[in-house]
């Protein structure tokens, strides 16, 4: 059942545990960011939740209250940090070595993140081909070793005191899957879980941990993971919220405000080339073909959705979308995105769009998280549960309920959001018909 109007939102008391899934170039960004903004030397830019504004009521009525003011979100100073990585590596040698922050500010920082060491990870190579570890766990199925993450996640609570806790995978793409049979229902995932069955990912085994825990989980990587029904189902069982899939951080970012803009004018095209060099460990990651696959699935969908070749023949049928990926080590996380776009306008005459994003991948990916923690620990107070779609604005590939195709264009995404945070308390939904004005 929706959430009513106005509805009941559980104060934010006490601290809230933030578990990332992965303890590299993203989450050592955002941790070291949320630090740095505690310290006072930097600003929380890109963050909605820190520097966003949402407007109430008529233009005229000038109500437009930070979001942080309007809703009871976690305050930064209760949050507090723990991960799971395949390295050993603390989160002050893990920042250094994902080399995207300045070492000056690192060093400033390195108390708090020498606090932070990962916990071991469920991992198997055979799902991420290109990286190898030995901070893992081991256990004679994939059920016991989500036990054990139950187990790590009662401890890391109890350790810090901590009143709430969400998790977020951060980790890396795992290799193409589609749903399998053993997704279906809960006790035929389990069942898999404990046949070690192929269709059950390591990522798989996070969120069941997650969502048999009451936590809400956020999917940041194209993997299947809770897009099954078992996993959905057992959401919706234990009231518990969760999104995903894939941070929207460069070249897609561009792609869902540079579309929404083309089919606004009905302006046609004929193609889109994507390509993109980077080298840090998503790139080594992705150099290989069946970990690209599940990428460019996620890639490729964003524009078919926005420009509706099935509504819009005339301007949009058989366009052509092609995406790369190379690694390229000597961009370590400065990822470079180039874009030739081939329109047509008015008579059908050609015209070319180029965009060269240098873009820093983890930089726009933090703010993401910590957006994502605050805003599904107030889903998780308010009683929200199962798929959260107001959060879309967050992902290459939204989640929906089943049946339902997803919405990419950014701003689409961005008033679903402001009105879901509307609805909660209990505040006219702003539609910017305008008449009221001109009575």
């Amino acid at each position: 059942m929706p959430v009513k109007k106005g509805a009941k939102i559980a104060p934010a008391e006490g601290k809230l545990g933030v578990l990332l899934v992965g303890l590299g170039a993203v989450s050592t960004t955002f941790i070291a960011g949320v630090e740095a903004v505690k310290e006072g030397l930097a600003e929380p830019i890109g963050s909605l939740t820190q520097m966003g504004t949402i407007r109430l009521g008529k233009r005229t009525d000038n109500r437009v209250p930070a979001i942080k003011d309007f809703l009871p979100l976690a305050d930064l100073e209760d949050l507090v940090f723990g991960a799971w990585d395949i390295f050993h590596d603390s989160a002050y040698e893990a920042a250094l070595h994902a080399g995207v922050l300045e070492k000056d500010l690192i060093e400033k920082l390195k108390k708090p993140l020498q606090k932070i060491k990962p916990m071991k990870a469920v991992f198997d190579q055979s799902y991420v081909k290109r990286l190898s570890g030995t901070n893992i766990k081991k256990g004679k199925n994939k059920l016991v070793l989500a036990n054990q993450i139950i187990a790590d996640i009662k401890e890391f609570k109890k350790k810090n005191k901590c009143d709430r806790l969400v998790m977020v995978w951060a980790a890396s793409t795992e290799v193409f899957m589609k749903q399998h049979a053993v997704h279906r229902t809960t006790d035929s995932f389990e069942k898999a879980m404990r046949d070690n069955h192929k269709a059950i990912a390591p990522s798989m085994v996070y969120a069941y941990a997650a969502l048999k825990s009451g936590i809400p989980f956020a999917n940041g990587a194209p993997n299947l993971t809770v897009d099954v029904p078992a996993l959905m189902d057992l959401a919706n069982q234990n009231g518990v919220p969760l999104c995903g899939k894939d941070f929207k951080t460069g070249q897609t970012l561009m792609k869902t405000i540079l579309a929404p803009g083309l089919k606004s004018r009905m302006l046609g095209l004929h193609g889109w080339y994507s390509t993109n060099i980077l080298g840090n460990r998503d790139g080594e990651v992705l150099d290989d073909p069946d970990s690209f696959k599940t990428k460019e699935e996620s890639k490729l969908s964003v524009l078919e959705y926005i420009l509706q070749p099935e509504v819009y023949p005339q301007l949009y049928k058989n366009f052509s979308h092609v995406v790369r990926i190379n690694y390229y080590p000597p961009r370590g996380d400065n990822k470079e995105g180039w874009d030739n776009i081939d329109i047509f306008g008015w008579l059908g005459y050609k015209m070319q769009i180029k965009i060269d994003f240098l873009c820093r991948d983890s930089i726009l990916a933090a703010p993401i998280v910590l957006d994502l923690a605050l805003f599904m620990d107030l889903a998780q107070r308010t009683g929200m549960k199962g798929v959260q779609e107001w959060l879309s604005f967050y992902f290459k590939s939204p989640m929906t309920a089943p049946g339902l195709y997803p919405e990419h264009d950014i701003f689409i995404q961005l008033m679903k959001l402001k009105n879901t945070l509307r609805h909660l308390r209990g505040e006219d939904l702003i539609t910017h018909l305008g008449l009221e004005y001109y009575d």
